[in-house]
């Protein structure tokens, strides 16, 4: 192959898509994985107000801390820091977006422990909701069929 010869890759990017409601309220998710990052969407009605990044890529101390017993919790990984890159709004919007990409990131590296790649997240929920914990699993749920 020539250096000018065009590399054929599959187009666009492997993606996958589901919705469902959550309390009540249209969500969409999809999923598109690239070579550097794996990118999520959270959005009710066509929204995505938050951007989060997680760099999935773990210490080796935190390799052995993901095979330990209970290890498999509902409980995000420990090594998994998330950091706001767009939007947020107030604390506590914020706090919630952080919280799901955790979550996402820590499903993504129970999957598969020597995941390298970032996750971004796009989320855009209409309300945050912190009274109950359904519409958290809800949205963890609809995730889980995309990953």
């Amino acid at each position: 192959m020539s250096e000018n010869a065009v590399r054929e890759e599959p187009f666009p990017s492997p993606s996958r898509q589901a919705t469902g409601l959550v309390k009540g309220v249209e969500t969409e998710v999809s999923s598109m994985n690239f070579s550097d990052k794996i990118m999520v969407t959270i959005s009710q009605s066509g929204r995505l107000a938050q951007w989060v990044q997680v760099p999935l890529a773990a210490p080796s101390s935190a390799s052995v801390d993901m095979a330990l017993p209970g290890a498999g919790s509902l409980l995000p990984s420990e090594h998994l820091t998330a950091t706001t890159l767009l939007g947020g709004g107030n604390e506590e919007r914020e706090t919630m977006g952080q919280l799901y990409a955790s979550q996402i990131a820590s499903l993504l590296t129970l999957r598969n422990p020597n995941e390298q790649r970032s996750l971004l997240l796009g989320l855009g929920l209409e309300k945050v909701d912190t009274t109950t914990s359904d519409s958290f699993y809800d949205v963890v749920e609809l995730v889980q069929q995309v990953l």
